[in-house]
């Protein structure tokens, strides 16, 4: 029979042994935990960086990340409104002949109208028509609060949207449908050389081949006349360009 010094001893070692047997499983608990915890922190990581990658993209709405090259398409300057884009590569022009503006709209038998009367720029609401405008086509007036985004279209925007581009400063080409394909691209090749705030699409509904329009200014060609015609573009762009009540800077 074991004394009772030996019995303590015998309880002593098993309590020391019971507490080695928990701190050990409380160490085991503890790593478990920092490995839970450092899957859940990378996990969250690659969650932000997902979030990230898929927002970025140019700072516009989704629908412009995918336009083609060619279109040029600003998604910070506004929207494309769902219109189907210009994506055709342009002739590149000839040589600037003439730079001034009233000069060179004269070598090339255009209308220049010049500080025509402000119609507005107030927003309208969703349901609300937009109103008649004064010239055709369109120098300034109510319009919508989404602007139409710098870039080349292959259809006509809606007037109250490229409106409101106007009174951020854009410049805007526009030419008859019915221009052939020729000249159509020879225009487009003046937008491709320097599209930062510019606009170039059809538009059926104005009296002329080609037509150039900024704030309460217009440019208006009853018929295209090649390089004379490219040169008052030109002009009249890099006159106007930047100008209109709200401008933006470009």
């Amino acid at each position: 029979m074991a004394s009772r010094k030996e019995e303590k001893e015998r309880l002593r070692q098993q309590r020391l042994a019971a507490e080695r047997r928990a701190a050990s499983s409380g160490q085991r608990r503890l790593m478990l935990g920092y490995v839970v915890a450092g899957v859940l922190a990378a996990a969250v990581v690659d969650g932000i960086v997902v979030v990230i990658a898929s927002g970025s993209g140019g700072g516009g709405g989704g629908e412009d990340v995918d336009a083609p090259e060619n279109a040029h398409v600003d998604p910070t300057s506004g929207s494309t409104n769902g219109v189907e884009l210009d994506a055709r590569e342009g002739t590149p022009p000839p040589a600037v002949q003439q730079a001034r503006l009233d000069q060179a709209a004269k070598d090339a038998g255009c209308d220049l109208q010049l500080g025509l009367r402000d119609e507005g720029n107030d927003h309208l609401s969703g349901n609300e028509e937009p109103p008649k405008y004064g010239t055709s086509p369109p120098t300034s007036g109510d319009h919508d609060p989404t602007p139409q985004a710098d870039g080349a279209y292959a259809a006509t925007p809606e007037p109250r949207n490229f409106v409101h581009s106007l009174e951020h400063g854009r410049i805007e080409i526009q030419y008859s449908p019915d221009l052939p394909e020729e000249d159509q691209l020879a225009l487009k090749g003046v937008f491709d050389e320097d599209p930062n705030g510019m606009l170039m699409f059809p538009n059926p509904d104005m009296p002329y081949e080609v037509a150039a329009t900024a704030w309460t200014n217009l440019l208006g060609c009853k018929k295209y006349d090649g390089p004379a015609t490219l040169d008052a573009i030109r002009a009249f762009r890099d006159t106007l360009r930047g100008q209109g009540p709200e401008p933006i800077p470009l």
